[in-house]
């Protein structure tokens, strides 16, 4: 099985413009994450996916593998599917790698693409069960439900199922799940999805995933106790650095 990984990375970010590029410790954070992911076992390649000059040039300056992709895209999926178009080479599976996780584990990864040797599979992501009653009404902790299969039902950025009855303890009451935005595809489907309209659904959360549930892809969800932290904001540095 061929995986490509690919990790976007864009200089606009709204809440941290530049994130890709700063210094950590010696070696920008787009750095740290193409060399956490080079660690991967299942790992056929590996390209950063970009807009910008700078962090190609970054990229190039390291040795990484990178890709000039089109300043309009609104996911990461849409990039994805740019990159998978673009290179010569076939790819069975293909991994959207965040750009934003320096301390990226290769063994996430190598956890979410174990379950495309089940040929049943063409999208998966990741879901844990860490997680806290603050988090079931943050709308920035998207949760989650799953059917017997470990298919997702749905994503929300409200909590799903809805603690009403749970007499002030919904943690006890029931197993709720938090995603972690990791993906992957199969590469064919990849390329269907990236084609899809957007939904009024997936507008209304703002989660892209909806999309691909409503036109009725499966997405295989695997749970992990595996995570690190991410640099959302500036403010999240100082936590990332504790761990170099």
């Amino acid at each position: 099985m061929r995986i490509l990984g690919v990790i976007p990375a864009r200089y606009g970010s709204s809440r941290f413009p530049g994130k890709s590029l700063i210094d950590l410790k010696g070696k920008t954070m787009i750095q740290r994450v193409y060399e956490g992911a080079k660690q991967s076992t299942m790992l056929t390649d590996l390209v950063v996916a970009t807009d910008d000059e700078r962090i190609f040039a970054e990229v190039e300056r390291f040795g990484g593998k990178v890709c000039m992709t089109a300043s309009h895209h609104q996911t990461g999926t849409d990039r994805c599917a740019e990159v998978i178009a673009t290179l010569p080479e076939n790819y069975d599976v293909v991994i959207n790698i965040q750009g934003d996780e320096p301390l990226v584990n290769p063994l996430q990864l190598d956890s979410l693409l174990t379950v495309f040797h089940d040929s049943t599979v063409d999208i998966a992501t990741l879901a844990s069960r860490s997680i806290e009653e603050v988090d079931l009404i943050n709308p920035n902790r998207i949760k989650l439900v799953v059917n017997h299969e470990h298919r997702a039902l749905y994503f929300s950025r409200s909590a799903v199922p809805n603690f009403a009855n749970a007499k002030g303890k919904p943690l006890e009451t029931y197993p709720y799940l938090r995603h972690i935005g990791l993906y992957a595809y199969r590469s064919a489907v990849l390329s269907e999805i990236s084609q899809l309209k957007p939904t009024a659904l997936e507008q209304v959360e703002s989660l892209e995933q909806l999309r691909w549930l409503y036109y009725g892809y499966s997405i295989k969800v695997v749970e992990t106790d595996i995570e690190t932290p991410n640099i959302d904001v500036p403010e999240d540095v100082v936590k990332v650095l504790e761990f170099l």
